[in-house]
């Protein structure tokens, strides 16, 4: 008699239970479960081959390009590189519409700060706007953030001028020292761009978040003090950037170095500015007040100033930008002789600390609108960048966190907002360069100022101290360092404490 569908099922699972016991029966009867095997053995070149691919290519970057056609692995391998290619086709005019105001919002806060991120660098104001023309042309086309704003920022323009000046004085050598900040801008692109290109990103990681926090809190303390300098009207002001140096120098002239009217400017639009900045915070459809305050004062005071004829009475003023866009500067990087290592050095530094700013901005604005950012395509897109802009008279670039908080703001839905601002820059530099002559130093630095300020981040600060006592005295390290010494040694402290917490962590 033939079995049915239930009693063959009911034959199967009896004889799968039977194999399974038999299995788990162990020769002495009893039934401790199932035993594991090992892996095969690896031979040491095997071993070390899945070690590198697990660290370098663990996300399988080549997956897509499998089973393609040849034009198609082209086109992939292209939008790869350039992303706009990608993003580009699905552009449209509602797009264009919020990344163009955008981008003309951006513009009127970083005309001023850059004069005022030049002079930071110890470079000739025009280079300051030389690196936000072409930069965010060649971010827009390499680039896989739709938030990040690039151009010159404080912390990087502080430490730049910092090791420059420590190499070469620019006031004794200015064109030696403005070949210099080409060459360290041009090893910075490269660092960042081999960075990207060998998939080496982790590296950064090394840098603990508290020590950064509190590297880039301590940056800027030591930056709003270098801008007492401007603020008051001093002629003879300290070459050293640690605080007692710094406070020893306004100390000496408050008789006779000190400007009442330059106090009274900077005074006056520095209030103005922190004001329309709390406007902006406790309203955020007001955030364009904050945008457009620094533009607006440099127009008011330069102004003031040229009616008054304030410089004839101590009123320090910008006096010349050069006109036109930039120069090819190609070849003015060394490439021979002593400051090849110099400039070699200094934009590896210069390169970490720009990258390390600009993802930590790009991840944070990616966060905020849910979309992914590939790490190692930023760092080609900003070592492109770099490259390209030592090359046409530009120094180091980045992502600005004060300039991307303003474009997310502002509506922006793409990197054409860079575009947009790069133009009006462009336009800037041919046309209305002359009017910034009577512009006062003072305002610039009232600008700096109020900019740095949001870098101190003590709620975090404070979040760290809660949660790990350990990473706070990392934070503190830093900024302590960077205030009462120098800030390659503040930056030193944060490296040594971020080393110190990996081997304790192993």
């Amino acid at each position: 008699m033939p079995r049915t569908v239930s009693d063959g099922g009911e034959a199967l699972d009896a004889e799968i239970a039977s194999r399974t016991s038999s299995h788990r029966r162990t020769d002495n009867g009893h039934q401790p479960g199932y035993k594991v095997g090992f892996p095969p053995k690896k031979r040491l070149i095997d071993e070390f081959t899945d070690a590198v691919k697990e660290t370098f290519f663990a996300d399988d970057p080549l997956r897509e390009y499998r089973d393609q056609p040849r034009y198609k692995k082209v086109l992939l391998g292209l939008q790869h590189i350039f992303p706009v290619l990608d993003w580009g086709r699905h552009y449209t005019f509602r797009k264009f519409r919020g990344d163009f105001i955008s981008g003309l919002t951006i513009a009127s806060l970083c005309i001023p700060q850059d004069i005022g991120y030049s002079k930071l660098a110890g470079l000739l104001p025009q280079y300051g706007l030389y690196s936000s023309f072409v930069p965010p042309l060649i971010y827009a086309l390499m680039g896989s953030s739709r938030d990040i704003a690039i151009g010159p920022v404080a912390v990087v323009s502080l430490l730049l001028g910092t090791l420059l000046q420590n190499e070469i004085d620019p006031n004794k050598n200015r064109d030696e020292y403005t070949r210099l900040a080409f060459t360290a801008t041009f090893f910075a692109g490269v660092t960042q761009a081999a960075l990207g290109f060998f998939r080496l990103g982790f590296i950064i990681e090394f840098l603990s978040h508290a020590a950064i926090i509190g590297f880039m809190a301590g940056a800027a303390i030591t930056i709003a003090l270098q801008q007492l300098k401007g603020f008051l009207g001093i002629a003879n002001f300290t070459k050293k950037t640690d605080i007692i140096s710094v406070m020893k120098s306004v100390w000496e002239n408050v008789h006779h170095g000190w400007n009442w009217q330059t106090i009274l400017i900077g005074a006056s639009f520095l209030a103005f500015l922190l004001v329309a900045k709390y406007i902006a915070k406790k309203n955020k459809k007001l955030f364009w007040v904050a945008a457009i305050a620094p533009l607006i004062s440099v127009i008011i005071s330069t102004f003031f100033v040229y009616i008054t004829r304030a410089d004839k009475h101590g009123v320090v003023i910008v006096k010349y930008i050069k006109r036109g866009i930039n120069p090819p500067s190609a070849n003015l990087i060394y490439f021979t002789g002593p400051y090849l290592t110099k400039g070699f050095r200094i934009g590896v530094v210069a390169g970490m600390i720009g990258l390390t700013e600009a993802i930590a901005i790009g991840r944070t604005f990616a966060g905020m609108k849910d979309y992914q950012i590939d790490g190692n395509k930023e760092m080609i897109a900003l070592g492109t960048m770099n490259i390209v802009g030592s090359m046409t008279s530009c120094y180091v670039a980045t992502g600005s966190f004060s300039r991307s908080a303003v474009n997310y703001m502002a509506g922006c839905q793409t990197a054409v907002s860079n575009i947009v601002m790069s133009m009006v820059v462009m336009l800037t530099l041919e046309l209305i360069t002359p009017l910034f002559k009577y512009t006062p130093n003072a305002i610039l630095a009232s600008i700096i100022i109020s900019a740095v300020l949001g870098l101190i981040d003590y709620h975090t600060a404070y979040l760290i101290w809660k949660v790990d006592k350990l990473d706070f005295l990392a934070c503190l390290g830093a900024f302590f360092g960077v205030i009462f010494s120098s800030v390659e040694y503040g930056l030193l402290i944060a490296v040594q404490f971020a080393i110190n917490s990996v081997m304790y962590l192993h």
